[in-house]
């Protein structure tokens, strides 16, 4: 397939403005112009375009939600968080092709109305927003953005936010808590970011990767677009491929390959011969697959009907030396560190199972331990929590207790009695100072 989204990766200077219009750069935008906000709008639908950050909502129908009575102002919001682990590929497209980025922005500023937009990207981010910043700038001097857009009349600024590096706030509503100055704590909803977003104002959040997809749809055509991939699963999608691989990095390939080519053809297979026990396909939040499951197509119905999710495309590949309830320990010490604290199920639940997963590393498992682990994740999901934190750590520890029990039961097998705890003599007799009173 040819590349869309990396076609400038390689390209010397590829992230200059001379470059960019070199390659047809902003044709998308003045398109977009001259058809008016509906016919932009409807094209991306037609285009069956779903988002690229991890829910998979199609885009032109989210955009639709927008009130179009409203009468003050909207917002766009690009979600550069990337906060995922096993995923990289949203600063791949920033560092070759910036602006295209921003064009995408601003084709989707325009269909909603918006006039103003912000780049919410990740603290530790550093190069990949001075590189935004620098193409800002170009686009800037030279009337792409601004009070006179080509020509055209619209207005429109873009600015670049930095986070402060939580998970938390790759969700939508803590990423738009976290831009207006507060601390990134979840959104109850409804209200949705559409109706009630940024400061109170209508407001959509896309994903860098989704809006970068909209040029291209401009250009050449939504039928174009819909002819790559399958029904409802179209168009082109970058895949993070790490773990042991032989070639690790960023592919672009049409939404609907399988996971065998993904790892087996393009990524050069397991590394030093080595057999593939199990992969997370879309990112560590997304529950496990097998080695026998390596054959599911890499898009978002395929992947719900094997049980799992395509999320942000971060496949993480183990192979066979992988001690599975190590993986499980690592996935709960870093959703436990990540919670925001705000939801029990999810504050308590993920600490919980730190606390079990490293009693069973430690030798001290015990019989019931797999069915408690199950029952915590049970009761942290299902929208028992205000965001999907709850559900990010429940699921894929939830599939790897379920897929490799045997792991684990070997373990609980030659586990020997935890030693009781020592609890220290308080330094003070009778109550707390400051307590009780």
């Amino acid at each position: 397939m040819e590349p869309t989204l990396l076609k400038a990766r390689g390209l010397e200077g590829s992230r200059t403005l001379a470059s960019y219009l070199s390659r047809g750069g902003y044709e998308g935008l003045r398109r977009a112009l001259a058809l008016g906000p509906q016919e932009v709008t409807k094209s991306v639908i037609d285009s069956e375009l779903r988002g690229r950050g991890g829910a998979g909502f199609p885009t032109g129908r989210k955009w639709t939600f927008v009130p179009k009575d409203h009468p003050g102002p909207r917002y766009l919001v690009c979600n550069a968080d990337e906060s995922e682990p096993g995923t990289f590929k949203d600063r791949e497209i920033i560092e070759h092709d910036p602006h295209l980025v921003i064009e995408g922005i601003a084709i989707a500023s325009f269909a909603i109305g918006a006039h103003t937009a912000y780049i919410y990207i990740r603290g530790e981010f550093v190069r990949w927003a001075n590189l935004l910043e620098q193409a800002l700038g170009e686009a800037r001097r030279e009337k792409i953005l601004g009070a006179d857009v080509l020509g055209s009349g619209y207005s429109l600024d873009i600015w670049v936010h930095r986070g402060a590096g939580a998970y938390i706030c790759g969700e939508e509503t803590s990423l738009l808590e976290s831009l207006e100055g507060k601390r990134g704590f979840p959104r109850l909803k409804p209200p949705f970011p559409a109706v009630v977003g940024a400061f109170g104002k209508p407001t959509v959040v896309n994903n860098v990767e989704t809006l970068a997809c909209l040029p291209s749809i401009l250009t050449r055509g939504p039928a174009w677009f819909a002819s790559i991939g399958r029904p409802r699963n179209t168009g082109p999608k970058l895949f993070s491929v790490s773990g042991h691989v032989v070639r690790p990095g960023v592919y672009e390939l049409p939404l609907g390959v399988t996971f065998r080519e993904i790892i087996f053809e393009h990524c050069g297979g397991i590394r030093a011969g080595r057999k593939l026990k199990a992969f997370f396909p879309g990112g560590s939040s997304a529950p496990v697959l097998t080695a026998a499951e390596v054959d599911t197509k890499a898009d978002f119905d395929a992947c719900a009907e094997a049980g799992t999710m395509l999320g942000s495309g971060g496949v993480i590949v183990l192979d066979e030396t992988v001690d599975m309830v190590e993986a499980a320990a690592n996935l709960a010490h870093f959703y436990a560190h990540e919670s925001c604290g705000q939801c029990t199920p999810c504050r308590e639940g993920s600490d919980w199972l730190v606390d079990i997963l490293h009693r069973i590393l430690a030798g001290h498992g015990r019989a019931e331990d797999p069915d408690t682990i199950l029952r915590i994740c049970r009761f942290a999901s299902q929208g028992m929590t205000i965001c999907p934190l709850g559900d990010a750590f429940s699921l894929p520890i939830s599939s790897i207790v379920s897929k490799f029990r045997d792991e684990f039961e070997r373990r609980i097998a030659a586990a020997t009695p935890a030693p009781p705890r020592k609890h220290p003599v308080l330094p003070w007799a009778g109550p707390r100072p400051g307590f009780g009173r």
